[in-house]
């Protein structure tokens, strides 16, 4: 299919067919967004964009893709460019998405020195229970796949941030428990260590010279995975850590891209994770976008990083 440019026009963005559905989840209702994906275009033709009055006429089926956003565990929602505009710049180069509200921790404010307070306890869910609404949506999207024109043996999972941490820990989880695991595992700057490997010293001078970029140090990661796990971070299990997994424990995964921002110290995290998954014979893409600091497919105006990610990503699904 024809490739949009650099710069997707808004009118390809807008005329993606999203439709809200709320599920049954394992926790309650779960509310969903489906996207449908552009049809395959012929040499030289634009790609057709689908919608419920004028379907793909295609023949072949699309990837299908799993999405959660970021946020910190605590914050974000189907309306963020994270979310949104991720899921309808994938569709329009043939991805089709299914993004997914999981359930957040309790809000919290900033304090001094990194602490963190919640602002309503009672506000919030913790671990397992966005992880296990992820799963639950990744088993319901291979049963509306061929809905989507999409193949129900093409359906992959992925966030950003925390969002890229709960995919992870699905993908981990799913080597034990029998479920189906996804076809390809997508990561965008993800957490996946409560506890992160050593910055190196490139990457501290880097965060030294832009100071609002140096979020997440030692403390307040820690403080994030204490409101998602509402707990302390030693007795994490390893879905909620996925990072911390061994090469033994990640055999058989699927394949995996991450990519990461150059101007953050999340970086580490999923930058490990990479070698680890490596070291288990993991078929593994790793990228960094230059430049950037963290969460940049929350702001796709912003040079080039965010359009450059989601290209590579589909080229990695459609692949």
């Amino acid at each position: 299919m024809s490739t949009p440019g650099p710069r997707t026009p808004s009118a390809a963005l807008e005329a993606v067919e999203a439709v809200d559905r709320i599920l049954d989840g394992p926790h309650g209702q779960l509310p969903v967004r489906t996207y449908r994906a552009a049809a395959a275009a012929g040499p030289g033709e634009p790609a057709q964009v689908p919608t419920a009055s004028q379907p793909a006429t295609t023949s072949a089926p699309r990837p299908l893709l799993v999405w959660a956003h970021g946020g910190g565990f605590a914050y974000g929602s189907l309306d963020m460019a994270e979310g949104d505009w991720v899921a309808r710049a994938l569709a329009v180069r043939g991805v089709a998405v299914i993004s997914v509200d999981y359930g957040l921790a309790p809000p919290v404010e900033a304090l001094e020195a990194g602490e963190l307070r919640q602002v309503a306890a009672d506000a919030g869910v913790h671990h397992p229970v966005p992880g296990e609404e992820l799963a639950f949506a990744l088993d319901w999207a291979r049963e509306q796949a061929p809905g989507l024109g999409a193949d129900p043996a093409a359906v992959s999972l992925g966030g950003a941030s925390a969002g890229g941490n709960l995919a992870a820990g699905v993908a981990v989880s799913r080597l034990g428990d029998g479920g189906t695991p996804p076809r390809h595992l997508v990561l965008a700057y993800p957490t996946l260590h409560a506890v992160q490997p050593p910055t190196p010293e490139g990457l501290r001078a880097l965060l030294d010279a832009d100071p609002e970029a140096d979020r997440f140090g030692p403390d307040p990661v820690r403080r994030m995975y204490e409101n998602h796990l509402g707990g302390p971070i030693e007795e994490a299990p390893l879905a909620a850590v996925p990072g911390t997994a061994t090469p033994e424990q990640l055999a058989g995964h699927p394949p995996t891209t991450i990519v990461t921002s150059e101007v953050d110290e999340l970086r580490v995290s999923g930058e490990a994770h990479a070698e680890t998954l490596r070291a288990a014979g993991v078929d593994v893409e790793l990228a960094m976008e230059p430049g950037v600091r963290h969460g940049h497919l929350n702001r796709p105006d912003e040079g080039q990083a965010a359009v450059s990610t989601i290209e590579r990503v589909a080229a990695r699904l459609l692949g």
